[in-house]
């Protein structure tokens, strides 16, 4: 076998590697699930980022195909020599995959992937009405979650009416609709059974 042969078979298995890579879905091989991951303490989701191991089946792929091609043009059409092939086709292989690292960390990749279900709980949101609650119908609230402003169908806990612009509480969330008391009442409730534990 001739170093053209090799880097030619290194050219093809690259190659087939990428194709299979892109048909598969990138990153999420069996057996090779690349994620993206918690790291380090304090709150929840705290130092949240890409985790993403530098020799993955998408560099891997990209070194392969480039090692292969450049090292197959340069042994077969150029004068240079064997050792100063290989160190070139090394060179373009290495690059190539950390410019393909660098594509799935910075751009395929963000922190968003690795959604919990937890920071999109309902129960216990503050929120504020934005279209007033009907007695015994709907409305709509609007509040903040992960940074966004979200909005939400939304009926009173009790069938009462609630005023546009109340402050109000989600006690459940079912089928879509999010059942909500008024915080302010709440908080009477809580205080008021904090004094009778106390005169007790």
């Amino acid at each position: 076998m001739t170093w053209s042969d090799f880097y030619l078979i290194c050219f093809a298995l690259g190659f087939f590697f990428s194709l299979l890579s892109f048909v598969l879905g990138g990153l999420h091989w069996h057996g090779l699930h690349v994620h993206v991951g918690h790291h380090g303490g304090g709150g929840h989701g705290a130092g949240a980022g890409p985790h993403v191991p530098f020799l993955n089946p998408v560099t891997l792929a990209a070194f392969l195909a480039w090692f292969g091609g450049m090292g197959y043009l340069l042994s077969r059409f150029s004068g240079v020599g064997a050792t100063l092939a290989f160190g070139a086709a090394l060179l373009a292989g290495g690059i190539a995959a950390a410019i393909m690292f660098l594509f799935v960390t910075r751009v395929l990749i963000s922190k968003e992937e690795d959604l919990d279900a937890a920071d999109f709980e309902m129960t216990g949101v503050l929120g504020k009405t934005s279209v007033p609650i009907r007695a015994g119908g709907t409305g709509e609230i609007v509040y903040s979650q992960c940074g966004t402003r979200r909005t939400c169908g939304a009926r009173s806990e009790d069938g009462s009416a609630v005023p546009k612009g109340t402050e109000v509480v989600v006690t459940r969330y079912e089928k879509g609709l999010a059942y909500v008391r008024i915080w302010s009442e709440l908080l009477g409730e809580e205080h008021a059974a904090v004094e009778e534990k106390g005169n007790s």
